[in-house]
């Protein structure tokens, strides 16, 4: 299977451990999953622009923006207003749909609010977070 490149947005505080078990599903030979991770490590800025500059560069790299709807994917930021989206998923979203890039949604529960900015999309979906289903998800988008 060819490497796609992904990246991957997701609530960092809640769900980071999920985008480290899809690092190391790659990373493990035994494993029929394989991804080139665009993700921006964390930005070291608190200035909005600096960040969006940083995210923009590493969404343009990908041929994919696979969102991980955790249980507060669409919960506000507190830096909404200077965001300029209700958080931050929802703005790399609309980053990626700006950009033409593939939109896969990843859910962890089905019962967790999709992030408002996929709803609508096209994007191509995930309904349980295991290998089978992201593999179909990125293969459909």
């Amino acid at each position: 299977m060819a490497k796609k490149t992904v990246f991957v947005s997701f609530d960092y505080d809640n769900d980071r451990h999920y985008k480290f078990l899809m690092q190391a599903w790659d990373a493990n030979d035994k494993f029929d999953f394989v991804f080139d991770d665009k993700s921006s490590q964390e930005i070291n800025s608190n200035n909005i622009a600096t960040v969006k500059a940083g995210l923009t560069i590493k969404i343009k790299e990908a041929d994919y923006l696979l969102v991980i709807v955790g249980k507060y994917a669409n919960k506000k930021h507190k830096d909404s207003e200077l965001i300029g989206d209700i958080n931050w998923i929802n703005w790399e979203i609309n980053k990626a749909k700006e950009l033409k890039k593939k939109l896969v949604g990843v859910k962890i529960d089905r019962s967790y609010e999709s992030p408002d900015a996929i709803l609508g999309s096209g994007a191509s979906w995930a309904y349980t977070f295991s290998q089978e289903a992201i593999i179909k998800a990125l293969n459909d988008a």
